[in-house]
């Protein structure tokens, strides 16, 4: 096939070595994966081009998008295949079973925030349905791991302004709360109820709703280990602090870290420099880094259960990332206690060729 003009910067690299490394970058041994988030980056093997050639040694690809063929022809390019799994952000599910929406404050329905519609986490319908697809895919594919995605309540967290409502308030959710935290609570319309949990019981609700998320992710690991257990169990997640926006990552999106950490191989942190408010402070990224491996504990040191690999931002959501910054987002997407990184996303990437080898130009660069 006739080499597209697109690609012949990426082939150059890949294949001569004419364009120069950049100066500031050096082996990093302790980075085991070079990863590429969005699926095969098939317009690079199309012209025969191997991942190895271009310092690439994973693929994270979304579990609906997982074929046996894709599968077979990342493994002859010898590269780790990674799934993604959505687990409370199938919308679908609510046609046919509204009673699995989350209910407001208010009592009523929580229209999803900007546009993001979550599912309540005590739904028992919709919690076997995710855990049997979780098992079939599993069973069914030759992966190296899988990441839970979208783990978390119903909240649009991914921007600069985030929109999270309290939420789940419905009969379900309301009485396991009160039978598990041994919770006193009369017999009120839902609006009261609600009120009277968050102003007299917060913190236990926080708490008790961290743990069934939490319990969700207990479950994820038993499937695991009983179908495929050489797998890694991951999880994409919120690159907050425990302290930013009021401590919402655990009383908005009832995410527990260090509880999650009994169950998780790696913690994919998200930190969307450009997307979340900090364009022009790749730095950012590091330090958010370095914030979770303080927060669990995890040094970035061989023989370390707890792996840390963020996904750093290249495509243009939110503000553009200009291919001069590439190297930088990558830098500090690398530095310990992150043992690997992935880039978000090849969709985009794709029709960028310049940002496309600049990034390779980096994985090269630090492979050992």
């Amino acid at each position: 096939m006739k080499l597209t003009r697109r690609f012949q910067i990426v082939a150059l690299i890949c294949y001569s070595g004419m364009l120069p490394l950049a100066a500031a970058q050096e082996k990093r041994p302790h980075v085991q994966v070079r990863g590429i988030y969005g699926g095969v980056p098939d317009e690079l093997l199309e012209q025969h081009q191997t991942l190895d050639a271009c310092g690439i040694n994973a693929i994270w690809m979304g579990s609906g998008s997982l074929t046996v063929e894709r599968v077979a022809l990342l493994r002859e390019q010898r590269a780790r295949v990674y799934a993604e799994f959505n687990t409370l952000h199938v919308a679908g599910y609510l046609k046919d079973h509204m009673d699995a929406a989350p209910v407001g404050a208010d009592g009523q329905v929580s229209p999803p925030p900007k546009g993001w519609q979550g599912i309540c986490p005590t739904h028992p319908g919709y919690r076997s349905f995710r855990m049997d697809d979780f098992r079939r895919v599993l069973r069914d594919f030759d992966l190296d791991g899988i990441w839970l995605d979208y783990h978390h309540s119903h909240a649009s967290w991914e921007r600069d302004e985030p929109d999270m409502p309290d939420t789940c308030f419905c009969r379900r959710c309301v009485g396991q709360f009160a039978r598990e935290t041994a919770t006193d609570l009369p017999d009120e319309p839902l609006a009261q109820l609600a009120a009277r949990i968050l102003s007299r019981h917060a913190d236990a609700w926080f708490q008790w709703r961290c743990d069934v998320f939490t319990d969700w992710v207990r479950e994820f690991h038993a499937i695991r280990d009983q179908t495929r257990p050489q797998a890694l169990l991951g999880t994409f997640h919120c690159p907050w602090t425990d302290t930013d926006y009021d401590g919402a990552l655990r009383n908005k999106l009832a995410i527990d870290l260090k509880a999650q950490a009994r169950y998780i191989d790696v913690f994919s942190i998200m930190p969307y420099h450009a997307r979340f408010g900090h364009a022009s402070d790749p730095a950012w990224i590091s330090r958010q880094t370095s914030w979770l491996g303080n927060h669990l504990g995890i040094r970035g040191e061989p023989g370390e259960r707890i792996r840390i690999w963020p996904i750093v931002q290249l495509a243009d959501w939110g503000e553009n990332v200009s291919v001069a910054q590439v190297a930088s987002v990558l830098d500090h997407g690398t530095r310990l206690p992150a043992t690997g990184v992935m880039v978000f996303h090849w969709g985009s990437l794709r029709r960028q060729n310049e940002k496309a080898a600049a990034m390779v130009d980096f994985y090269r660069a630090i492979r050992p």
